[in-house]
């Protein structure tokens, strides 16, 4: 049995505020089948290294927001699954977890994501900022109209991320490319700190490259021993405007 703190489940037409939740054994918060429902100032809060303490995990839901609230977790602060359609977060601080992630997709079943709006939030300390994530080889699905701006990011190692190589512990296999087609994505107004030299990771799927994806206005610095700060990319040709550092693809 999967030890949640808090489920909703097919809750529609809501708001839920002023809510604590502190050292959940699973998922803090699990949402499926949600409609028009509103989380405001909610605080979480795990152990860095805790596993799989997502703080809110989304699933087949719409027009789901997630307003002023502070979520510290030892996995994904806000993870949004299959199915899930108008979701937006704002002014959220996420800290010692994964970050914020659309996915994973693609691993169970053919998965289908739009409409995602993540904007002026705080990363700190976490192992990614905003990423999105399919498994390789597996099952297809869509991930579109994704859209994170205005973010600032505190000593995060990989600030923006698009991993289409997603498979740990070798549950599947990473030499075939997934099938997940992601389109339609905007960073904008993203700086602040790297924890690694590799500020922009785009991995994208060689069969299936990333289509429309910008980047605008990204300002991200490191200052360690693993050279001057960079980005990485594979099977993509972003759109790039405004003042880049690091120098994109």
């Amino acid at each position: 049995m999967i030890n949640n703190s808090l489920r909703f489940d097919f809750i529609t037409n809501s708001v839920v505020q002023d809510v604590t939740s502190l050292d959940s054994k699973n998922f803090h918060v699990n949402l499926l089948g949600g409609k028009n429902l509103t989380f405001d100032r909610f605080t979480i809060t795990a152990p860095g290294d805790s596993v799989n303490t997502d703080g809110i995990h989304i699933g087949h839901s719409n027009g789901i927001n997630i307003i002023n609230s502070n979520i510290a977790t030892g996995d994904d602060c806000i993870s949004i699954g299959g199915a899930s359609e108008q979701i937006r977060i704002t002014n959220v601080r996420c800290g010692h977890g994964h970050g914020i992630s659309v996915g994973s997709l693609g691993k169970t079943t053919d998965e289908f994501v739009s409409g995602i709006f993540v904007r002026n939030c705080t990363f700190y300390d976490t192992d990614n900022g905003v990423r999105i994530k399919t498994w390789p080889a597996l099952h297809g699905g869509m991930a579109s109209d994704m859209h994170f701006e205005d973010i600032m990011m505190k000593n995060v190692r990989n600030p923006i991320i698009i991993d289409q190589m997603y498979c740990p512990w070798n549950q599947c296999n990473p030499k075939l490319p997934s099938k997940v087609k992601i389109s339609n994505v905007t960073f904008k107004n993203i700086r602040g700190s790297s924890a690694t030299a590799v500020a922009v990771r785009l991995n994208c799927s060689s069969s299936f490259p990333c289509q429309k994806v910008e980047l605008a206005d990204i300002n991200l610095t490191y200052r360690g021993k693993e050279g001057p700060v960079k980005s990485l990319c594979a099977n993509v040709k972003p759109t790039l405007k405004g003042k880049l550092t690091p120098t994109i693809c």
